[in-house]
């Protein structure tokens, strides 16, 4: 037991650290969840259009791969179904982050070794780490269950503890990677790349059958989620996988912690060339973020060919349910039901981008608060330079991928390559607004940095949320993406864009000031 001294410790300082974070995270999470059971009473009251949906869904194999199968026609089972993927992705996402960031990220800051020279155990951060994730992953189960308590507490229960267990199984798996790897960055990655094959088998499987059923299915975490079937004749026994799952991982990484040294790991970074390569502050930042940037890119270009291909088939899936046509026209803009279907998924993707630009800028926070940026910067680098570098990383990937959506949506559809292209463009001017919010708050308030993140998860919710909501115009105009025209489909409206884009240049300005006067690290 004394490799756990100070684990209680660590653990109240590990959740203060994250008392905007993982708020936020669970926050967002909830509420997606728990908008939805209304949503779906509006869309489809009566049986006889919830039973046609789940006709309509067991028949088309793309949405399947989308969202899943359904496998019943209540509005729990119906819940469970329309947003339990990304949910559960949402769940894993967060807790990768939170152990990662207490794990790996401190020891390559150094903090963890001179914390280590107190009463602390071996053990213990790692401890420390996991309980966190648990904690978030336990909120979020508690406020799932509660607020679907009225479609029914059987269910309700298995879907809260089915979120739970999907963070945990990607928390422990973010601490083996976490002992594996030098680096805090590739940690991340390497994990989310598990979590993005997970999807990839889960909708594989789900596509070849309308059942769960499929062996790829049941390789994939995600597809444990949905065969526990929530609402639908619980299978209870699948929770086993998960326990099982985050016992055998959770095994793993505390032997792993127990067989190396603090801050060394079992995959080495292997070392660089005699001589640099790197002339230029802004040839720096790219390699520092070129490995997300392809990531990024890949992903939007892959899920834009999805979301491409599904559009022949929204006007049956919709059929002549007035409701949904007009959630698809409220977030797509008063057009014909295909361009308004364009325009919401092409919108979500700009929603998603915005998550990028946030992680990119912030990447100087981390840079500044590990100690790596001075000894760039006591070189002939000035800050605005070093600074610049990574922004024209940030804001250029974020046009690059955007890009890359739209002609994954040209090639998943075929048709409107021009007023597509044009579609996805359009949405960078808020996304830029975005980054330009984490810029300034970097730049004059670098404590508050991941405050960036509330505001990025706040406009996901209202572009989410607010058009199956109903929400006043006033709500949904507090997202920049809110003013942006709705496109394919509707008028270019200049103004707006130009007045974002312009709103985005005073942003990064005063961040840029505000870092060129402060002291570093304070």
């Amino acid at each position: 037991m004394t490799s756990l001294v100070g684990t209680g410790v660590l653990l109240r300082f590990n959740l203060r650290r994250d008392r905007l974070m993982i708020p936020v995270w669970v926050a967002v999470n909830a509420l997606m969840v728990l908008s939805m059971p209304n949503t779906l009473k509006n869309l489809y009251g009566t049986p006889a259009e919830r039973a046609d949906l789940v006709h309509q869904v067991a028949a088309n194999a793309s949405f399947r791969a989308l969202i899943g199968p359904v496998f019943d026609t209540s509005v729990g089972a119906l819940t469970a179904w329309r947003v339990g993927v990304y949910a559960g992705a949402l769940a894993a996402a967060m807790s990768l982050m939170i152990v990662v960031r207490h794990t790996r990220d401190e020891e390559e800051s150094g903090r963890h070794e001179l914390v280590a020279s107190g009463m602390v155990g071996r053990r213990a951060s790692l401890t420390a780490a996991l309980l966190a994730a648990g904690a978030a992953n336990a909120v979020l189960a508690l406020l799932v269950a509660a607020g679907l308590a009225g479609q029914g507490a059987s269910g309700a229960v298995a879907f809260g503890l089915g979120l739970a267990a999907v963070g945990m199984v990607f928390a422990t798996m973010a601490a083996i990677v976490a002992q594996l790897t030098e680096s805090a960055r590739l940690a991340r990655g390497l994990t989310a790349g598990v979590l993005g094959a997970a999807f990839v088998l889960r909708a594989a499987g789900d596509s070849a059958t309308d059942d769960g059923s499929s062996a790829l299915t049941w390789i994939s975490p995600l597809g444990w989620l949905e065969n526990l079937r929530p609402y639908a004749d619980e299978r209870w026994w699948v929770l086993a996988l998960f326990a099982a799952a985050v016992a055998l991982q959770a095994g793993a990484a505390y032997e792993l912690a127990g067989r190396r040294d603090v801050g060394m790991s079992f995959l080495p970074t292997r070392p660089g060339p005699a001589s640099g390569r790197l002339g230029t502050a802004g040839a720096l930042a790219w390699r520092l973020q070129r490995g997300a940037v392809a990531g990024w890119s890949i992903a939007f270009f892959v899920v834009g060919v999805v979301y491409g291909g599904l559009t022949d088939g929204v006007t049956n899936l919709v059929g002549d349910n007035e409701n949904a046509r007009k959630i698809f026209e409220r977030m797509g803009g008063q057009s014909g039901l295909t361009d308004a279907f364009l325009a919401s998924m092409i919108g979500m993707m700009g929603l998603i981008a915005a998550l990028y630009v946030v992680s990119s800028v912030l990447r100087l926070y981390g840079e500044e608060t590990s100690g790596r940026a001075e000894p760039v910067l006591a070189n002939a680098v000035g800050r605005l330079r070093w600074a610049c570098g990574h922004l024209t990383v940030a804001f250029g990937g974020a046009v690059l991928i955007m890009l890359l959506a739209g002609l994954g949506f040209i090639v998943g559809y075929g048709k409107e390559a021009g007023p597509i292209l044009g579609a996805c463009l359009v949405q960078v001017a808020a996304v830029w607004v975005i980054g330009g919010v984490a810029v300034l708050v970097y730049g004059l308030v670098p404590r508050a940095a991941m405050a960036a993140w509330g505001v990025a998860g706040a406009v996901l919710l209202i572009g989410w949320v607010g058009p199956a909501l109903d929400a006043p115009q006033a709500v949904l105009d507090l997202s920049p993406f809110g003013h942006l025209p709705k496109l394919p489909g509707g008028g270019m409206e200049w103004g707006a864009v130009l007045v974002l884009m312009g709103l985005a240049v005073v942003l990064v300005a005063g961040g840029l000031a505000g870092l060129r006067r402060r002291d570093l690290t304070t």
